[in-house]
């Protein structure tokens, strides 16, 4: 409500003085005008008191002249003030505009704010974020929320099944066998049945206690984040601070830590962790894909404009390690990326970015004629989309190829 008054307030101060304004620069007109009015009148006077012999002819002349020039400067006011007075008669006009706009902004307000909400300062929002999270649903609920969404995988054969059986079997006669536990977590979540294998990896983290390793960590969590469709549930979120106290600069921990607060309205903090591990690499990391296509979300959210990194080319470890290679290694590196290029393009085609890079390497390596013929194929499949084709074209001119 103090909004509205203090905006109510401003919107008519600033009406009133527009209106005002315009209504000062008709009145000035009025002024001048009169002043017009008296000075006619003064001449007229001059003529009748020297017809009545009151001033002699000179007199009268220098009156005449006096008056004269003061005629004339109420003439040149009344002139200059005369663009305002033709904006003062807008007064109703301008008045109305800015009763439209004042009521508009009120019936949008009230369609796409939130009328009668009140004054949420940072501190209050920060703790209504850590309570929402603190009380956000637990692991068997969002299991039960995504189990329909998540993908079936292959029909397992009978024999697997056979041996599936035989491996529960054992475990129930021998419960803490850690190996077979092992292999109990990762075939029931092969076979789709997350629960059985989050009590498996469960089971051997409580049989190993303190001295659970980080792949035991990481295996539960995984197994929980997947099964929840991506949801990081408190008691996954519980394993992942453990796993940080373990590992800080795991590359597994920092992703999951990241995920954490994305999810629970932290954007601002989950970006820098998310960021810093795309842009570092490995390349071949397995979140590396995933942070690539979530973090410009994240990054919007955290009211940051951000454009991830082009990850098609060599990682700075790669590049580190070409720098130390010799000139046949170096070119033997450099031929197996393009060749690798080619057959990826080959079997899942790409973007026309890719070609055109592919391209511009085969005319360095010197392979003109395979060149070519790549860029008639990237002509093919790129026929009719004239930006696709000129990025092609640019690729092929920078090789140094016939048009």
């Amino acid at each position: 409500m103090t909004f509205w008054i203090l905006a109510s307030l401003i919107a008519l101060s600033v009406a009133l003085w527009l209106i005002n304004g315009l209504r000062l620069a008709r009145g000035n007109r009025s002024e001048a005008e009169s002043d017009m009015g008296v000075y006619r009148d003064q001449l007229a006077e001059v003529d009748r008191d020297l017809a009545r012999r009151v001033l002699t002819e000179t007199e009268a002349e220098t009156i005449r002249t006096e008056v004269a020039r003061r005629l004339l400067d109420a003439d040149r006011r009344a002139n200059a003030t005369a663009g305002e007075d033709r904006r003062g008669h807008a007064t109703p006009a301008i008045a109305a505009v800015v009763a439209v706009l004042f009521l508009g902004s009120v019936l949008l307000y009230t369609r796409i704010g939130a009328p009668g909400y009140p004054d949420l300062p940072m501190a209050e929002r920060l703790a209504d974020i850590r309570t929402a999270a603190a009380n956000r649903m637990g692991q068997d609920q969002a299991e039960a929320l995504a189990l329909p969404n998540i993908p079936a995988g292959p029909d397992p054969d009978a024999r697997y099944l056979e041996l599936m059986e035989n491996l529960r079997a054992v475990l129930k006669e021998r419960p803490d066998d850690l190996r077979g536990l092992a292999l109990l977590a990762e075939n029931e979540a092969r076979l789709g049945n997350f629960k059985a294998a989050r009590e498996a990896q469960e089971r051997i983290l409580a049989i190993k206690g303190d001295d659970a390793d980080p792949v035991d960590i990481l295996g539960a969590i995984d197994i929980l984040v997947f099964a929840a469709g991506g949801y990081v549930s408190p008691e996954a979120e519980t394993l992942i601070q453990r796993l940080n106290a373990l590992e800080p600069e795991s590359g597994a921990a920092l992703y999951y830590s990241g995920l954490t607060l994305a999810q629970n309205g932290r954007p601002d903090q989950a970006f820098p962790i998310w960021r810093r591990l795309l842009e570092q690499g490995p390349r071949d990391a397995p979140w590396v894909p995933i942070i690539a296509r979530e973090i410009a979300g994240v990054a919007a959210d955290a009211g940051i404009r951000y454009q991830p990194p082009d990850l098609s080319g060599p990682d700075a470890a790669a590049m580190a390690a070409a720098d130390a290679m010799s000139d046949e290694d170096r070119q033997a590196m450099i031929e197996g990326m393009v060749e690798g290029l080619a057959a990826r393009l080959a079997s899942e085609g790409g973007p026309a970015e890719d070609w055109a890079r592919l391209i511009t390497a085969l005319g360095v390596l010197g392979q003109r004629e395979r060149a070519e013929a790549i860029v008639s194929e990237a002509r093919t499949v790129f026929a009719g989309r004239d930006a696709d084709l000129a990025r092609i074209d640019a690729a092929a001119s920078q090789a140094g190829l016939s048009q």
